[in-house]
């Protein structure tokens, strides 16, 4: 059994301030680390979880049918999270959890292809029933389209060299599995880059696992329509995993606490922004957890609430 470990869960529940009546979504239910805790918190209240992977539907259900029935699962892209929740007549909540990135399971399923450590097909699609998949950009997208990718996704300093890497091997041969982009990627690079810490591939993959599931334009649509639909004082808790998420949801939350008012006016201002930051700083994970899960150690999370 593939385990999921929900990163900064106590965190994000305090951050929630849930109601037992209220209505709340999990935009990534993943393991239902965190929807199992906001439902042990509902009485009245409903819980609206989003996912697009089966598996993570099957595995969700055995952790929450213990604590209660109080919850709806939605297959689909956190994008529509406005259009999904309007069809079951629901439009307003009163809390939305976002956690971004790859769930543990889907890392540790090798033939999902998210993981540099197994060789499995290069797949890295979140909806198994997309048509987008990572083999499709390393093989058929030009040169310039995947070094752009490496470099916007993945903050890779070296993005033209693995790209000019990717086409030559392509040429000979395709690039079929996560090893044979391993390779690759290893065989571009010069040995300086290669000896510094940390795995090779680490950034490319990141950067094609973004790019096949558009990551980063999902998240903005859907931050901004969760938003739109908070109840007063209702909240909303991100938890990014690398810096583009993180950029984006600093960029929202600012822009919703600010007022737009133009410099150099004479006057008074007597009204508020609709929201208020909690998070003046991202929250961390503690030692503690650190100790416990690696993969917590890049995570960061903000909190918002509609006044």
């Amino acid at each position: 059994m593939y385990q999921h470990y929900s990163v900064l869960k106590q965190e994000a529940i305090n951050n929630l301030n849930i109601k037992p009546d209220g209505i709340y979504v999990d935009c990534t239910l993943g393991g239902g680390g965190h929807s199992s805790e906001i439902l042990k918190r509902l009485t009245t209240g409903h819980l609206y979880c989003f996912d697009q992977d089966d598996y993570a539907f099957q595995r969700s259900k055995e952790v929450l049918d213990p604590i209660s029935h109080n919850y709806t699962f939605i297959k689909a892209n956190f994008k529509d999270i406005k259009k999904e929740l309007e069809k079951l007549g629901v439009t307003q909540i009163d809390g939305v959890l976002y956690d971004l990135g790859v769930s543990s399971f889907q890392l540790d399923i090798p033939e999902r292809g998210f993981s540099y450590n197994y060789d499995a097909p290069l797949d890295m699609r979140m909806n198994q029933q997309g048509e987008l998949t990572a083999y499709d950009i390393v093989n058929n997208y030009s040169f310039n389209e995947i070094m752009k990718i490496l470099y916007d996704y993945g903050e890779e300093s070296n993005a033209k060299l693995i790209a000019r890497g990717i086409e030559k091997a392509r040429a000979i041969k395709p690039i079929e599995t996560t090893f044979d982009l391993v390779n690759v990627i290893k065989s571009s690079l010069p040995q300086k880059v290669l000896h510094k810490k940390g795995h090779p591939a680490k950034q490319t993959f990141q950067a094609l696992r973004i790019a096949v599931n558009d990551e980063l334009r999902v998240f903005e649509v859907s931050i901004n329509d969760a938003l739109d639909m908070l109840k007063p004082n209702g909240y909303a808790v991100v938890i990014t995993f690398h810096s583009l998420e993180d950029r984006i949801c600093k960029k929202v939350f600012r822009d919703r606490t600010t007022l737009d008012i133009p410099e150099g006016l004479p006057v008074i201002i007597t009204e508020e922004a609709p929201f208020e930051l909690i998070t003046r700083k991202p929250i961390l994970p503690s030692e503690e957890e650190l100790g416990e899960n690696n993969r917590s150690h890049s995570a960061k999370m903000r909190a918002i609430r509609k006044r």
